[in-house]
């Protein structure tokens, strides 16, 4: 076989087809795990509805505004909870929450669905607002009011030890959850400002 001359339609050529074989394996990896993915996802989600809400007999999926709302039905119909799930900027990323709410609007619990904070600091959210010990640090079971703040913005939550901007973000997609679910405007501006974590 007789060697391509190295010049520039060459390498042209063997780039375009280079580029064409790996679009075409990438489109088949996708098309062969694309179910797969949607079946882990909706799986994922289903785990997390069970830990914000209790036993139902059927659930109703409606949208508020930007943000999907989950209601917990009895066998007649009635609500029995809810879980809205919402999105705010943290210190690094998006973080993405889904949280719980009573009939007395009581926050039943929460699962952090994504988040890229600081490892050890920051990703401290995912349990650190639950902790029963600690009531100045623990919004399950508070009623909540939209509001919630850390302490040091003069709210009645203690932050994330040298987390406070992650801290905000988290108290700041609860808060968007609840006043979505009351039908106010959940669009919230982020008071988070970059900086030190």
């Amino acid at each position: 076989m007789a060697k391509l001359a190295s010049n520039f339609k060459n390498m042209v050529l063997s780039l375009t087809l280079v580029t064409v074989v790996v679009a075409v394996a990438l489109a088949s990896v996708y098309g062969a795990t694309k179910d797969t993915i949607e079946e882990a996802k909706a799986r994922e989600k289903q785990q997390a509805l069970a830990q914000v809400l209790p036993a139902y007999e059927s659930l109703n999926e409606r949208q508020l505004g930007d943000y999907p709302c989950y209601d917990a039905l009895d066998k007649d119909g009635n609500v029995l909870a809810s879980a809205v799930e919402t999105t705010t900027d943290g210190f690094g990323g998006v973080v993405r929450v889904l949280v719980g709410f009573d009939k007395e609007d009581k926050i039943t619990n929460y699962v952090v669905l994504e988040q890229t904070e600081t490892p050890g600091l920051g990703t401290h959210m995912v349990e650190w607002f639950k902790n029963a010990d600690k009531p100045n640090q623990n919004i399950v079971g508070r009623v909540a009011n939209g509001q919630l703040t850390v302490s040091k913005d003069g709210g009645e939550i203690d932050a994330i030890t040298a987390a406070t901007i992650s801290s905000r973000a988290f108290l700041e997609a609860v808060n968007k959850a609840y006043i979505a679910l009351k039908g106010q405007d959940a669009n919230v501006e982020s008071s988070n400002e970059k900086g030190d974590e």
